[in-house]
């Protein structure tokens, strides 16, 4: 595996990921059963979108030496069901005045980004449960 990271139950409906040496905090809010003291895990997937998203616009300005003060990013996602999922997203970068050619090339860029590739391509998912497991 190329990348690997650890979730514990900390109680109620919160969770803790570690990867790396760094940790961030689940949870799901009140009105789900949870103390809304994390982000949601679809939450952490827009998260996990919208940097990957900036990151790779970041580095197409950088690479062309253009400017990347104020680059942002919103991500949303309207829910869909049967089943239960996140049916579409939609990715703003906002950033300094560009002429075509840049915001063409940031566009690209942001489409490149590996998150959008591999939410574009429904992975594989293999799930796996193991009981009895000393913890």
């Amino acid at each position: 595996m190329d990348m690997e990271i650890k979730v514990k139950h900390l109680g109620q409906a919160a969770f803790e990921a570690t990867a790396r040496g760094h940790r961030v905090s689940c949870d799901q809010p009140h009105a789900n059963g949870g103390s809304d003291s994390g982000m949601s895990p679809p939450e952490f997937l827009l998260v996990s979108l919208g940097t990957c998203a900036g990151y790779y616009a970041a580095e197409y300005l950088k690479a062309r030496g253009l400017p990347g003060k104020g680059l942002e990013i919103t991500v949303s996602a309207e829910k869909a069901k049967l089943p239960a999922r996140l049916g579409s997203f939609r990715i703003e970068v906002l950033l300094p005045a560009l002429d075509p050619q840049h915001e063409a090339g940031v566009l690209r860029a942001v489409k490149a980004c590996l998150v959008h590739n591999t939410l574009a391509g429904a992975p594989a998912i293999e799930t796996v449960v193991r009981a009895g497991v000393p913890a």
